[in-house]
This record gives C-alpha cells, structure tokens and sequence, in this order.
C-alpha cells in the first residue's frame, strides 16, 4: 500500500473512532448533519449554509516548510507537518471581498493555503489554531491541516464564512 494512502487510512481511522467517541457525549448529533470528511469544497457569494464546515484528521509526515516551498510568509510560519496531497480543495466561484477560513481542533495545528495569487501559512489565528482571512480571488485553492509532531493526528473541523 503506498505510504500516502496509508498515511489518509491511519487518519480517517483515528477520524472514525473520535467521531464514535464524540457522538456518544452529544445528545443533539441525531439533530445536526454532520459535516463531510477530507471533502472538497465549491462555493460562490452568498453560499448556504454559513459557516460551512467540512472535517479532517490533521499531521502527516511532510514539512510544511516543504510544501510551501518557503519557511513563513505575511500571515504566519509555515511549520507543522502534513500530507504530501492536500485534505481538501476549495473552488471559489467568484471573488470575495471578505472570506474566513478557521480550523478548530482540540489540538495546536497549521494551515497551508496555495491558490491564486501564492501561498500562505498560519498556525496562530485565534487562540492555538491557525486560520485565514482577507480577500480571495476566484480560482482553486488547495489547503492541508498540519500538526506540530510527526505522524500525530488530530480531528478537526475546518469552517468557511463571509460573516466578519
């Protein structure tokens, strides 16, 4: 089995047993729908819902350093470690004034994003996960969850909004 499909197996195991172990504890999971898993993305103005969310297991073997091909840039350092294939891909259908992107785990994590116009890391947003905001441009984006420690994985959920 190739060490990248290995890698997302281990992951969406890990991903399968937290979500077991969460809906025991959450007596509203029967009334939520529950967000999609490593899912892609693609949204115009005026998506529905807002937020949306989509989930993942983060970490991976792969520097983020390396991904990014560069140590840090204007929105934050580029660490953590990560999968070779992005967690998910993110189509914008038309351009956004103002667009946030957060991660929310339980555990510190990272963000990479490269898309149109370049690349961009964070791992400090609010509190100990990392996020982005700002304008964005239509076109393709592609963005991994990372951990601090590799091959540690943690689930998290990632959530996109136009509200400031």
């Amino acid at each position: 089995m190739p060490k990248r499909a290995f890698n997302k197996g281990i992951r969406l195991s890990l991903l399968i047993f937290t979500l077991i172990v969460t809906s025991t504890t959450n007596t509203r999971a029967d009334t939520q729908q529950t967000p999609p898993i490593f899912a892609d993305v693609n949204i115009g103005k005026n998506f529905s819902p807002d937020p949306f969310t989509v989930r993942g297991m983060s970490g991976g073997s792969v520097s983020g350093n390396q991904v990014a091909k560069r140590p840090d840039t204007p929105t934050g350092p580029c660490t953590g470690f990560v999968d070779e294939t992005p967690d998910h891909k993110l189509e914008l259908t038309s351009k956004f004034d103002y667009l946030k992107l957060q991660v929310q785990s339980p555990e510190d994590t990272t963000i990479i994003i490269k898309g149109p116009g370049g690349t961009w890391c964070n791992d400090e947003f609010d509190g100990k996960n990392p996020g982005m905001v700002g304008e964005w441009l239509p076109g393709t984006y592609q963005i991994w969850v990372g951990s601090y420690v590799k091959g540690q994985y943690f689930p998290y959920t990632l959530q996109i909004t136009e509200v400031k």
